[in-house]
């Protein structure tokens, strides 16, 4: 074959394998527009809850965290807080001991979210009984009703897993405003989208709750890190459907750097990749068992995630007018289709003044993350004053 063969066929298996991703991404984007947010009834039993906050190195967030949940209107009687305070400075840890929360302090040499949820657990008073167990990262805050909405939501949804609306409070850089934004299109596209047409929805690390005995008998086994993607996988494969509340909000601090922000992005798509490689092996069992759920959560993680999506497409509009003109079009025809996916999933309280200048931000941000990787990363950021 000749180079123009090879050109036109390497340039078409790029381009089905990146719209296949756009192609899922419309799909439930536009099937989140027609979910339906109905009121929550008011439950006529109060359940117990222990909240569980793992903190590591997390300074005034962790307390910020234990103050929001501690001024709840939920009776005090029915839940507990657990502060698992890993490698703590000493005067958060002062500020901690202060509080009426159950405060442990490990030090392990190579800190875990999973080490430290199995400590909580274990340390938990024998005589005491819960009914659901609630996560919270250190830097959530969540307001008064929390407790109240999530006895109601426990109580309506019939299910063991229930994932919280998670929300940005700082949107003062453009690497946090772009964590907002993306943390909204997760929750249109993968939370609200897939409940609409009744699939289960993606966890988020934070604002989970889960029935105490299904979570205690779980995370006691765990042989690796518990992050929300292995998470998710061993909740489907049980069977059991993860529903999403959209009012019930946490509020999280988002990352204000862009090499925090690239990096976070980088661990997310070796945590999704880790996923797809330990639970590949349950997919022919599932096809066969008609196991949408698990079926629906191994096709999204096969799937490029949305930054090299963006960085494909981004990098083919640009290249192809000056290889072949005629390839080119097809690419700026997907790449019209994506900001109006993205456009549909992005709530109207982030458009705002600032969006359009954070919005022709977004291939700076993408170019930096590439070049990070060959440490130039940080020259072009301050090159182009990102961190402003």
């Amino acid at each position: 074959m000749d180079f123009w063969t090879i050109l036109t066929y390497t340039d078409l298996i790029i381009f089905i394998l990146v719209a296949l991703t756009v192609l899922y991404l419309g799909i439930f984007a536009f099937t989140s527009m027609f979910a339906r947010h109905n009121e929550t009834p008011k439950a006529k039993n109060q359940n117990r809850f222990i909240i569980l906050i793992p903190s590591h190195k997390s300074g005034k967030s962790v307390e910020l965290t234990v103050n929001s949940i501690l001024g709840q209107t939920y009776p005090q009687r029915l839940f507990d807080v657990t502060v698992i305070a890993d490698h703590e400075d000493e005067i958060t840890m002062f500020h901690l001991a202060q509080m009426p929360v159950t405060l442990l302090t490990p030090n392990y040499a190579k800190s875990s979210r999973t080490k430290s949820l199995q400590l909580a657990i274990n340390n938990l008073p024998q005589f005491k009984i819960y009914d659901a167990v609630i996560i919270l990262d250190a830097g959530d805050v969540v307001e008064p009703e929390f407790l109240e909405q999530m006895n109601d939501a426990y109580e309506s949804a019939g299910t063991k897993a229930i994932q919280a609306h998670k929300v940005s409070f700082n949107r003062d850089t453009v690497s946090a405003r772009l964590s907002a934004i993306f943390e909204e299109i997760n929750n249109s596209i993968f939370r609200r989208g897939h409940i609409s047409v009744g699939l289960s929805a993606a966890m988020a690390s934070s604002g989970m709750v889960f029935n105490f005995e299904w979570f205690k008998q779980q995370i006691l086994t765990a042989k690796i890190n518990w992050a929300d993607k292995e998470l998710e996988a061993l909740l489907i494969r049980h069977h059991i459907y993860i529903d999403y509340f959209d009012k019930i909000v946490v509020y999280g601090e988002k990352v204000r750097q862009a090499e925090e922000f690239n990096r976070q992005h980088r661990n997310w798509i070796i945590k999704q990749w880790r996923a797809v490689l330990r639970n590949l092996h349950y997919l022919p069992k599932a096809i066969i068992q008609k196991h949408y759920d698990l079926i629906d959560k191994l096709f999204q993680w096969m799937l490029l995630p949305r930054m090299v999506m963006m960085a494909i497409i981004l990098f083919m509009c640009i290249i192809m007018p000056f290889i072949y003109f005629t390839l080119a079009v097809k690419w700026w025809a997907l790449f019209a289709i994506v900001l109006f996916i993205f456009a549909m999933a992005t709530p109207n309280y982030l458009v705002d003044e600032k969006w359009d200048s954070t919005f022709f931000k977004i291939p700076i941000v993408l170019m930096s993350s590439i070049l990070h990787k060959f440490k130039l990363g940080r020259k072009f950021i301050e090159a182009v004053n990102l961190k402003q």
